[in-house]
C-alpha cells in the first residue's frame, strides 16, 4: 500500500508539472515586455485595445444567445425523451456526439453552401443573418455538453411524479417545463451554460470563415503579429475558462441529492 501511495504521488507530481510549468512559463513571458523588469504592460495594452473590447463583447453577446437557444432546444427535448421516449435515448445521444466527431470547418462550409448568396435562404447576405447563423453553429458545437449536463440533472429528479403532480393541478406542458422541470435542473443548465460560454469565447473556425468580429479570430490575429500580447491573451482566456469551470464546481454542490428513480 505504501508503494502504491508513493507511485500515486509520483504520477500526480508529474502530471501537475506537465500542466503548471508551461503555464508558469507563459505567465513569466507575458510579464517581460519591458526589458529588464517584470510588468503588466502587455495586459494593459491588450485590455486597453478597442478591438479586444469590441470582439470580447461580441463573443459574450453571442454566448448569451447561444445559451438561450441551447436551453430552448435541449431542456424540452431531454425532458420529453426521459418522460415518454426512453427508447430514443441512444439515438439522441449519438446525434449529440456528432459535433465532437465532425470538424467545425466541415460544419461551417456546409452552412456557407446551404445559406450562401446563391441558396434559397441567403442568411449570409446580411450581418444579422450571419450573426444568427454563427449562433446556430455555436449551439451545435455546444450541444454535446449542454445535453449531457441537462440529462444528468434530469436523472436526479423524479420526472414522472413531478409531471403527474403538475398535470393534476391543471398545468400545461409549457408551465410544466418552465416552472417545474427547469427550476429543478437549473444547476445542471448553468453547468452547461458555463461550458458553452467557454467554447464560444475561444472558438475560431466558424467565426473566421463567417467573417464575424469575434474574440477567437482576434486571438489568432494578435498571436500572428505580436510577441508578448498573445501570452497575456492566453492567460486571460485561460482565466475565463477556469473561472467558468470553478463556477460549475461551486454550483454542483447545490445540485439536488435525491436518488434517481426509474421513469
Amino acid at each position: 500500500m505504501k508503494s502504491g501511495k508513493f507511485w500515486a504521488w509520483v504520477v500526480f507530481i508529474v502530471g501537475a508539472a506537465y500542466f503548471f510549468i508551461p503555464l508558469m512559463a507563459t505567465v513569466e513571458f507575458s510579464l517581460r515586455m519591458r526589458r529588464g523588469v517584470h510588468s503588466f504592460d502587455a495586459y494593459q495594452i491588450v485590455l486597453g485595445d478597442a478591438r479586444f473590447q469590441s470582439t470580447f463583447l461580441y463573443s459574450v453577446v453571442a454566448a448569451v444567445f447561444t445559451i438561450i437557444l441551447g436551453v430552448l432546444i435541449v431542456v424540452p427535448a431531454a425532458y420529453w425523451i426521459r418522460l415518454r421516449l426512453p427508447q430514443l435515448r441512444p439515438i439522441v445521444e449519438f446525434i449529440t456526439l456528432l459535433p465532437l466527431v465532425i470538424p467545425a470547418i466541415v460544419i461551417v462550409f456546409g452552412y456557407i453552401r446551404m445559406y450562401g448568396s446563391n441558396s434559397p435562404l441567403p442568411f449570409l447576405g446580411s450581418n444579422m443573418g450571419a450573426n444568427a447563423l454563427l449562433v446556430i453553429g455555436y449551439a451545435t458545437l455546444a450541444l454535446p455538453y449542454m445535453y449531457r449536463a441537462v440529462d444528468t440533472g434530469l436523472r436526479t429528479i423524479d420526472v414522472r411524479t413531478l409531471t403527474e403532480a403538475a398535470q393534476i393541478l391543471g398545468a400545461g406542458w409549457g408551465t410544466i417545463i418552465g416552472r417545474v422541470i427547469l427550476p429543478n435542473v437549473l444547476i445542471a443548465v448553468l453547468s452547461g451554460a458555463f461550458l458553452t460560454f467557454a467554447i464560444v469565447i475561444g472558438e475560431f473556425t466558424m467565426a473566421s470563415l463567417l467573417n464575424r468580429p469575434a474574440f477567437g479570430p482576434y486571438l489568432q490575429n494578435v498571436g500572428a503579429n505580436r510577441a508578448y500580447e498573445p501570452a497575456a491573451l492566453a492567460i486571460i482566456a485561460f482565466a475565463i475558462t477556469w473561472g467558468c469551470m470553478s463556477l460549475i464546481q461551486i454550483l454542483s454542490r447545490f445540485a439536488p441529492k435525491s436518488a434517481n428513480r426509474p421513469n
